[in-house]
């Protein structure tokens, strides 16, 4: 698989621990993945072999609400 660059908006991200949270959810996904966080923005941008919508459906399964069409 080749690797892709996520853009996400992530809302109701408040604090590290938030940050951490999302963090794992996505490596758990692709151990691999590198995540990048930037809260007060909302954005989180995500390295990652695995396909955009296993990468938001594990944000959301945190309770975290994905603002992007993740279906790509």
């Amino acid at each position: 698989m080749t690797a892709q660059t996520l853009r996400l908006t992530v809302k109701g991200m408040t604090c590290g621990h938030c940050e951490k949270a999302v963090t794992r959810a996505i490596q758990q996904v692709d151990g691999g993945a590198v995540v990048s966080i930037d809260r007060e923005a909302n954005l989180v941008q995500v390295q990652t072999v695995a396909d955009a919508e296993s990468v938001c459906g594990a944000i959301r399964e945190e309770g975290y609400q994905v603002e992007d069409n993740c279906d790509a």
